[in-house]
């Protein structure tokens, strides 16, 4: 490399392990592996895995942000009420859901966070419900229930101020749309695509994304996307990849929607800048049924199925990431 003291202003150093904390554009040798080496930023974002879960399951519910977030509810051969905080780095186990139920929806942060609707019971028939328990980061505790009992809907806002959609009951799939004011749900409009197992987001009730599911039809997967702006859904443009049981974080202008199911257990990732879906870096391990917290540019997806996961993965966008130079004679 002739020119890169010229061009950087500092010869290639020589270190016996990569540095710990190197600056994009950097170039080292790495004497112990013989390979010379660089840091790079990927614009687009990429996947890295977090720590564990500590109990295994799929159709479970989060909320929060990458380095501190909350999973609660799901199946981890049976019906659980586990409850476990994200830190960054581990999960910790805290107090359970009072109602153990999988299929649930969740909102909010890791120390104020809304869980509400599911099924208690495998298979989902008898045991639907409308149950709603809200977190202050000790306790869960019971308010008012949905007024339509169900499983597998989505939500978007926050513990006082939350917004429910789509899903199913005992019976039908619904396009069911209800917005929690801090004390009680009222039934507002519903969403133009019926459809359960969806992927959903938004950082407010007033401002929401819908995306993909299961269309009664079919069974059939979508990959419609709707846009909530507190009064009605409008139809905006569709994911590349139509699926169900797929994960998403941000918020109805900048989201993400990750994994899901098309005829298999899909690792597909797409960015939604407010007009479009475009599709990015794939997660490492293709599933569904995924819990999922943060933003669009730094999400986090724990658990999912099957077999039932307790892997997590974060992402990072743009992404630094150390690559290996080959060389050529």
């Amino acid at each position: 490399m002739p020119d890169y003291k010229g061009i950087q202003g500092t010869a290639v150093q020589n270190f016996a392990a990569d540095p710990p904390a190197p600056v994009t554009g950097q170039v080292w040798y790495n004497s112990t592996t013989g390979q010379f080496k660089y840091q790079d930023t990927i614009p687009a974002g990429a996947w890295a895995t977090g720590g564990s879960l500590n109990t295994a399951r799929s159709q479970l519910a989060g909320a929060g942000t990458q380095t501190a977030a909350l999973a609660f509810g799901g199946n981890d051969g049976s019906v659980t009420a586990v409850n476990e905080s994200y830190n960054g780095t581990t999960w910790t186990e805290l107090g359970d859901l009072n109602t153990a139920r999988r299929g649930l929806a969740g909102t909010g942060t890791n120390t104020a966070a809304l869980a509400f609707g599911g099924t208690t019971t495998i298979p989902a028939g008898p045991g639907m419900t409308g149950v709603n328990e809200s977190w202050n980061g000790t306790t869960w505790t019971e308010l008012g229930d949905l007024n339509t009992a169900r499983q597998l809907l989505k939500n978007a806002g926050t513990n006082t101020a939350a917004l429910a959609f789509g899903g199913e009951t005992a019976a039908i799939i619904v396009g069911n749309t209800e917005t929690w004011n801090g004390t009680s749900w009222t039934e507002v409009n519903d969403l133009t695509t019926v459809r359960t197992n969806l992927g959903g987001c938004g950082a407010t009730n007033t401002a929401a994304l819908a995306f993909g599911g299961q269309i009664p039809a079919g069974p059939t997967t979508t990959a419609a996307t709707e846009s909530w702006n507190g009064t009605s859904w409008t139809e905006l443009n569709d994911l590349n990849t139509a699926r169900e049981a797929l994960a998403g974080a941000g918020i109805n202008t900048a989201a993400l929607a990750f994994g899901g199911l098309t005829t298999v257990n899909v690792a597909n990732t797409e960015t939604w800048n407010g007009t479009s879906w475009t599709e990015v870096n794939d997660l490492n391990l293709a599933r569904k049924a995924m819990g999922s917290a943060g933003t669009n540019t730094s999400a986090l997806g724990f658990g999912g199925g099957p077999p039932t996961q307790n892997a997590t993965e974060e992402w990072n966008a743009p992404y630094s990431a150390t690559e290996t130079i080959t060389l050529t004679t």
